[in-house]
């Protein structure tokens, strides 16, 4: 029996220390911040939630590219941060429905209607369109803006264009039918100006509120259709002004017993308006507190009229309204109503909200006393939003309403401003018929969302060109998917490209998290897609070189990952599982599971047919063959890809782009065929001049230039110039050169001649 003493001494094996990897820091979120001008870490105020409010458009017009670029990068921010980042966002937008805009531009659609409406005789036309055009030349003398300026002039030269053939078909006694239609143009082209002069004549007069209402409820109809074609997600909650009308009274009220608002500052001064009841708000005291900040966006802009004036409205800044103000950088909180605009019940009297105080009043109900994001385009910051602080501070008393505030960059034309009141602008359904609405969020994806974005062809076409570029991978991978396997040759084994391949993958994925971090640089991310694309393309050239399958798994994985990713971003616009959707909203799944076998099918009979066809030299079958490949399949929005000794590459794609691209190959082959004609062209002339010199004996050459010689030798060369003077030594020895090579030549032309090379 063995001695247990022994083992008692040696003890028992343990497991050794085990110490945890030392790992990395992970990256966290980072947000431009307009009330530091700095990136800021992104810490929402309760765990995951995040509330967001984005001031919406003011609608009496059609949408434009200019709120594109808002929204549309805002959707794409917000789907970052609840796709990618998982954070529970809830989602306000406002639509400002009472506004001086829409309050003048529908109270001038409503006369302009009815003085269309009552079909106004030539002469009283003229008459009228003079009376407007007095005060539309003064307007125009005082604009110093050059922008504004060129826009005046061009309405006064198209007034004036109108004018003259309807004055011509009045004096010469046209048909009624004929001046019928010179009437008619210089409604049109005299809209703006008419329109403008009866509202300063007869605008007061207009008391109907649903007039006011009809105006912005058609447009916000159209700017949410437009949103929705964009692949803009809808707010969480949407809330119009119209309708918050008692939450903004009481808002105002709170900001009045608080200390901060005041109501006709000057009564006795101005009594002929204090039954109006406007409401002020006093920068000045507001500034002063200890615990508040005034201009906290753009410090340096506070004073600015100009900015302070476009604030508060064309409609309230007359000089009777900026008169009832302690201090020009006051603002209105609520306005009393003249003739002529909407009116709502209220302590002070009857009157209308300003600007600033609609979305002060809407969030806060929402959101409570302080949000985590507030967005809006850049030029909000000024005095709009730096309004907004000052009055949701003097109401709840706090520093803090917004802690994140985020503003979309410019968006120019072409280089140009672009500007509604300017006329300079292009709406979002103009844009959408040149381009998809995956295209131009590829174009946004492509550029910094607070950066300046030159919306031009140029930026068009590098968007156009990316998702060509990405279609062709999803395309390449889905047939490479195609191939069968069965269920155990689906994991293949590795070699050093599949693992150079994945480690490349992983690198990608790590810098583009950190981009997404850092302020959600989409700019970075899509160059960090592209070159994991081009990597994948060089493994699949590789591979298709060696005649070797590339691996299906790992491509599989890439091409989910950069869907997913195109997804979070909005780019891919319904649940498609793998690529670009084809098709129209809803089919693409179908669809493409549906054709493909068939396709496929059609792929391998056409290839047997052209292997025959090639082995028993019958061209016109390859012909046929080509046709249905060129011409047939293309209407269908189908691609067959022909390789040497590869199997075809069947691919859906879309019919327009298919046939934009046999339109383009046609271009170029037809511009290959007139190049090719034009060399031939000019060989024959050279040739055929070259023949001419040559038939040329060497004792006539210069015997016709008697411009240049007046005397020559036996053998035709010259001997003096024009004047008479023997040529020098030079000159002769020059001539003789050129003598002896057309001596050679016309040699040469005897021998053809002898020998019939020609006829």
């Amino acid at each position: 029996m063995a001695d247990s003493s022994g083992q008692q001494g040696k003890g028992r094996r343990v497991q050794p220390q085990w110490s945890p990897p030392a790992g990395t820091q992970p990256c966290r979120l980072h947000l431009y911040n307009s009330l530091t001008r700095n990136k800021e870490v992104f810490i929402p105020q309760d765990g995951k939630k995040v509330t967001w409010y984005c001031c919406g458009p003011t609608v009496y017009d059609a949408s434009h590219m200019g709120h594109a670029r808002s929204y549309i990068s805002f959707d794409i921010l917000r789907r970052v941060l609840k796709d990618y980042f998982k954070f529970d966002v809830f989602y306000c937008m406002n639509i400002t429905d009472i506004d001086d805009k829409i309050i003048k531009r529908a109270r001038q659609n409503h006369l302009f209607e009815q003085y269309r409406e009552k079909r106004p005789e030539a002469a009283q036309l003229l008459e009228d369109v003079q009376a407007a055009l007095k005060p539309f030349s003064v307007k125009l003398n005082e604009t110093t803006d050059p922008d504004k300026k060129q826009m005046l002039e061009r309405i006064q030269h198209a007034v004036q264009l109108a004018t003259e053939p309807l004055e011509k078909a009045v004096q010469s006694r046209l048909t009624g039918e004929e001046v019928n239609s010179c009437v008619e143009v210089l409604l049109e082209e005299a809209k703006d100006l008419l329109s403008d002069w009866l509202d300063s004549t007869l605008g007061c007069d207009v008391t109907d509120n649903s007039i006011f209402s009809k105006l912005p409820k058609f447009w916000e109809g159209d700017f949410h259709r437009d949103m929705e074609a964009l692949n803009v997600l809808p707010p969480d909650v949407l809330t119009r002004v119209s309708e918050y009308v008692p939450e903004i009274v009481n808002f105002v009220q709170k900001i009045v017993d608080n200390g901060y608002g005041c109501t006709h500052p000057i009564p006795f001064l101005f009594s002929s308006y204090v039954s109006n009841g406007s409401v002020y708000f006093d920068t000045a005291k507001f500034a002063s507190s200890e615990k508040h900040s005034y201009g906290k966006l753009v410090p340096e802009a506070v004073g600015d009229q100009k900015a302070l004036q476009e604030g508060e409205g064309d409609l309230s800044i007359s000089a009777d309204r900026l008169s009832e103000k302690r201090s020009p950088n006051d603002f209105a909180l609520w306005k009393a109503s003249k003739p002529g605009e909407p009116s709502w019940p209220c302590p002070w009297g009857k009157g209308r909200p300003g600007w600033h105080i609609e979305c002060s009043a809407m969030a806060g109900t929402l959101l409570g006393a302080s949000m985590d994001i507030h967005g809006g385009g850049f030029d909000l910051r000024f005095p709009h939003h730096d309004n907004e602080l000052a009055q949701s501070e003097a109401y709840f008393e706090n520093d803090c309403w917004v802690r994140y505030f985020l503003h979309t960059g410019h968006l120019t034309i072409a280089g140009c401003k672009m500007s509604k009141s300017l006329k300079n602008f292009i709406t979002i359904k103009d844009a959408l018929k040149k381009h998809s609405a995956r295209q131009l969020r590829l174009a946004f994806l492509m550029h910094s969302w607070k950066d300046t974005l030159d919306y031009s062809s140029n930026t068009m076409e590098s968007a156009l060109q990316y998702e060509k570029f990405l279609n062709e991978f999803f395309l390449n991978v889905k047939d490479i998917l195609r191939a069968p396997v069965d269920i155990t040759g689906q994991f293949e084994k590795w070699g050093e490209e599949e693992a150079e391949l994945n480690k490349n993958f992983y690198d990608k994925k790590t810098a583009i998290h950190k981009a997404l971090c850092d302020n959600v640089d989409t700019r970075t991310v899509m160059e960090e897609m592209r070159a994991l694309v081009s990597q994948c393309n060089l493994y699949m050239a590789a591979r298709k070189a060696v005649r070797k399958r590339p691996n299906q798994a790992l491509l599989e994985n890439i091409a989910l990952y950069l869907t997913h990713m195109l997804k979070i971003f909005g780019a891919v616009e319904e649940d498609s599982s793998l690529g670009f959707p084809v098709g129209g909203p809803g089919t693409s799944l179908s669809l493409e599971a549906t054709v493909m076998p068939y396709l496929q099918v059609l792929s391998e009979f056409r290839e047997g047919v052209r292997k025959i066809a090639r082995e028993q030299k019958v061209p016109e079958i390859l012909q046929l063959s080509d046709a249905l490949r060129d011409n047939i399949l293309p209407e269908l929005g189908v691609r067959f890809e022909d390789h040497e000794g590869l199997p075809t590459v069947v691919k859906l794609v879309d019919r327009n782009t298919l046939l934009k691209e046999r339109e383009e190959k046609r271009r170029v082959e037809e511009e290959k065929r007139k190049k090719k004609e034009e060399a031939a062209r000019r060989k024959q002339e050279q040739e055929a001049a070259k023949l001419a010199k040559m038939k040329i004996p060497p004792s006539e050459m210069f015997l016709s230039e008697t411009d240049k010689y007046s005397k020559f030798d036996e053998n035709g060369l010259p001997t003096h110039d024009m004047e008479g003077k023997e040529l020098s030594k030079g000159q002769a020895k020059k001539l003789k050169k050129l003598f002896e090579a057309q001596e050679k030549l016309y040699k040469e032309y005897l021998q053809m001649a002898q020998n019939g090379s020609f006829q």
